[in-house]
């Protein structure tokens, strides 16, 4: 009976190390940084934006990409990664910052809101999300995880001078990078 019990607890041990901790989200800063203010006007650089996708052939990626012309949600959900239904594009910005919070309009179509230091479950439709938004040094930080595993990072920032608006977008699933982007705004 002792050598059963002790090939059960083995079993259990090796199952239990075996399963991955979930992704989890920190909270971010709520205080914004002295002299930073995202505030403005702001118009795509053409053809500075950078992209890099893994060497994979990954229809994720097709979805992803091809979401920036249409956000059907039923496409959305089968591939698997609704954290990409919270991401927005757009040639003109209009951000507006207050002391608790930014809003970014996209294309004067699409205003999202973020408050500082927030971490809340956000929705769209039926998909649900986890989200963290504050500031990490200079950069505001919003990170949205779904409940498939998948993280969107955006993160945004000014150059040294204050004239160029830094936008890197990251989407990551199970430890693996599915695209990065890289996206410069001029200030109009």
């Amino acid at each position: 009976m002792q050598r059963y019990l002790t090939i059960f607890c083995s079993l259990g041990i090796m199952l239990l190390a075996g399963c991955s901790a979930a992704p989890a989200l920190i909270s971010k800063s709520a205080i914004v940084p002295t002299g930073v203010n995202l505030s403005g006007n702001w118009q795509i650089r053409e053809g500075a934006a950078t992209m890099r996708l893994p060497e994979s052939d990954d229809s994720d990626l097709h979805s992803i990409l091809t979401s920036r012309q249409s956000r059907a949600r039923s496409s959305q959900r089968s591939s698997g990664m609704a954290a990409q239904v919270f991401l927005q594009f757009g040639q003109s910005l209009k951000i507006t910052q207050t002391d608790h919070g930014l809003f970014i309009s996209y294309d004067r179509a699409v205003v999202r809101e973020f408050t500082f230091g927030e971490n809340r479950l956000v929705t769209v439709g039926p998909i649900e999300a986890r989200r963290v938004s504050g500031w990490e040094d200079n950069t505001f930080v919003v990170e949205t995880l779904d409940t498939d595993g998948t993280t969107l990072f955006e993160h945004w920032h000014l150059d040294s001078a204050g004239d160029i608006l830094v936008r890197d977008i990251r989407m990551q699933k199970g430890g693996k990078e599915k695209f990065s982007l890289t996206q410069l705004f001029d200030r109009k």
